[in-house]
């Protein structure tokens, strides 16, 4: 035999051999893993499902049960419906969801703001006439109604926004683009997001999701594992790929029901334009605060007015913007810490309403100072 036969037959050998090796020892990692979790749950009387992948030899367990999302669809999918509008502009549809017994769907108040006629159908394509029991521009939620006479209703029940944790997996059930009951799969990009709205306001504590969502999904339920309404979806990055956006639960639970007693929902107000402060800004005014609210102006005659709060006073340039400081800085509220203007804004969507007083703690001259405030209803 040649020595280059020799040679090969050498590497081919050795090639073998560690990839023996390297399968002995990844089977006794998986054994010893295995081992290790019936030891811990030995007592708890509890089982697990441990799947172990292999992708070019690297390997990571998942331990729990699996998601089925055909169940997840079955569960909720008499629960979606698809809106049906005509405006004075033409006809649209939007999506919704049931949230009572009583006949009441949440959607999305751009679905409905301008509508004459408006009818709800459910998936086995049943229809209902609906009227608008009430709208609120600020979160763009809208309730509808529909008499479901001998229809047995099926509510979705409304989850926790703030236990999610990015990454989860979540669904979007809706109407993309007219395609009924359709259910798209994604995760929570992030949280936290502000999505303006039309009053120049915005709403706080938006989940951003790439669950694909489409015209026609809006007012459409956006769905955790346990088939619990986590946020509604409302809009879509335009310049972006995979983007979209939902309004959380936890804005959903305190507007709905007063949309439904009253048919509008009065939000506190306190009257500042603002902005989070950040280490540019820090740097540019020479202070070590760079977490809070930055106060730009007071609304004239407004709570914040009134209690004295101070807005900028002169103005410099940040990484091309012009920005007016010297005003206050909100660094707590009720003594709850904020780091930034999504934080303010949530907590006072979520903890606040007209004519509560609040404490806010700002950084004023060098120091701390405490101001009371009282809060009026938002005009």
């Amino acid at each position: 035999m040649s020595k280059t036969a020799l040679a090969v037959a050498a590497v081919a050998l050795l090639l073998a051999a560690t990839s023996l090796y390297q399968t002995i020892v990844y089977q006794s990692s998986l054994d010893s893993l295995r081992s290790s979790i019936a030891s811990a749950l030995q007592n708890t009387g509890s089982t697990v499902t441990v799947t172990t992948t292999v992708v070019h030899e690297t390997s990571y367990t998942v331990i729990g049960q699996q998601v089925s999302y055909s169940d997840l669809y079955e569960k909720v999918k008499n629960s979606v419906v698809l809106i049906r509008v005509i405006t004075p502009f033409g006809g649209g549809v939007g999506s919704g969801f049931v949230y009572d017994e009583a006949g009441h769907i949440v959607t999305n108040n751009h679905v409905v703001e301008d509508a004459t006629s408006i009818t709800v159908v459910f998936l086995d394509r049943s229809s209902f006439d609906a009227e608008l029991v009430g709208r609120d521009v600020d979160s763009d939620l809208a309730v509808v109604k529909i008499d479901p006479g001998d229809r047995r209703l099926e509510p979705l029940r409304l989850g926790d926004s703030d236990k999610l944790r990015i990454g989860d997996l979540v669904a979007a059930i809706g109407n993309p683009l007219g395609l009924e009951g359709t259910i798209t799969i994604g995760v929570v990009s992030q949280k936290g997001r502000l999505l303006p709205t039309a009053r120049g306001f915005s709403i706080p504590g938006v989940i951003q999701t790439d669950a694909a969502i489409n015209p026609g999904n809006s007012g459409g339920p956006l769905i955790n594992m346990a088939g619990e309404v986590v946020g509604v979806t409302t809009a879509i990055e335009p310049s972006g790929v995979g983007i979209g956006y939902a309004v959380p639960s936890s804005i959903i639970r305190r507007v709905v029901p007063a949309l439904i007693e009253k048919g509008h929902y009065e939000r506190s107000w306190l009257g500042i334009a603002s902005l989070s402060m950040d280490e540019r800004i820090a740097r540019a005014i020479k202070i070590d605060i760079t977490r809070g609210v930055l106060v730009t102006s007071v609304v004239n005659g407004s709570p914040a007015s009134s209690s004295g709060l101070r807005g900028g006073s002169r103005n410099v340039a940040v990484d091309g913007r012009t920005i007016p400081v010297g005003g206050d800085i909100i660094v707590a509220v009720n003594g709850t810490q904020v780091n930034s203007l999504d934080d303010f804004l949530l907590y006072m969507e979520e903890n606040t309403s007209p004519g509560m007083k609040l404490v806010l703690t700002v950084y004023r001259d060098g120091g701390f100072v405490d101001v009371p405030v009282t809060l009026a209803v938002r005009p």
